[in-house]
């Protein structure tokens, strides 16, 4: 049975999203799809996040809107890591050869998103206008890179996106075991320290949900974003001392 895709609204430079409501559901070729077209600039960026929607396209396609029902969230205080990983977190943050820094090289990290393969993935959906307009979005304060280095080397990282207190997860690379876990990790110990309690992750993953992202409604997500982007916005640094607050306390699957 080949489902009929619903009417998927075009938008205008400028024009406003569509209610939520309209975004096609789980019964659709695309569940969460909400609109196509419009501008991949920074107001538009603003506006969307700030209402729980992203972008998310591939090279040759519109610039296309999402909004998932359900939506993948990460609780920061549900936060969890193999015993493994635990040990690495401790040996790194012990280490004089080892830093976890916040926007010294954004778009570095972008374009490492950018180019690194994904399993399943003949491409990427950071096409060359996505990695411009948020290095844009970057410029004006609203998206933030958490980088892994080792002995002066950036070596995994990922970028986010923030409105006050409200943080939406992008993308993450790696280029040496478990360090772009780490700077989830390293994200996590700075959302809690800062009173920022959940991650968006946008789409449910087996991944994210070993790390203990769940699903949530997506009328609950979209109330709890525009509670906390009207909190004052943390200043986006890493201090070392963030780990103590995340390490002891880290669940270990079963």
């Amino acid at each position: 049975m080949t489902l009929s895709a619903p009417e998927l609204p075009w938008l205008e430079s400028g024009q406003n999203f569509p209610p939520l409501a309209q975004a096609w559901g789980c019964a659709s070729p695309a569940p969460g799809l909400l609109a196509a077209g419009g501008q991949l600039d920074t107001a538009t960026l603003r506006k969307a996040y700030a209402q729980g929607i992203f972008p998310w396209y591939s090279e040759g396609q519109p610039v296309l809107w999402w909004s998932p029902d359900p939506r993948m969230v990460l609780d920061v205080s549900a936060f969890r890591l193999h015993r493994s990983l635990k040990k690495t977190l401790q040996a790194f943050s012990a280490s004089t050869l080892c830093e976890i820094k916040i926007d010294t090289a954004f778009n570095r990290v972008i374009e490492a998103c950018a180019s690194s393969p994904r399993e399943g993935q003949g491409g990427t959906w950071i096409v060359p206008a996505m990695v411009q307009a948020y290095k844009a979005l970057h410029l004006a304060g609203f998206a933030h890179s958490v980088e892994t280095w080792v002995n002066g080397e950036l070596v995994g990282g990922l970028y986010c996106v923030a409105l006050g207190k409200s943080v939406f997860g992008e993308s993450m690379f790696t280029r040496k075991p478990d360090a772009s876990k780490t700077a989830l990790a390293a994200l996590v110990c700075f959302c809690r320290h800062n009173g920022i309690a959940r991650i968006d992750c946008q789409q449910n993953t087996r991944h994210l949900a070993s790390l203990g992202a769940q699903e949530m409604a997506r009328s609950d997500f979209v109330k709890g974003i525009e509670s906390d982007q009207r909190k004052t916005a943390p200043a986006w640094h890493f201090d070392p001392l963030y780990w103590r607050e995340l390490i002891p306390a880290i669940s270990e699957p079963t």
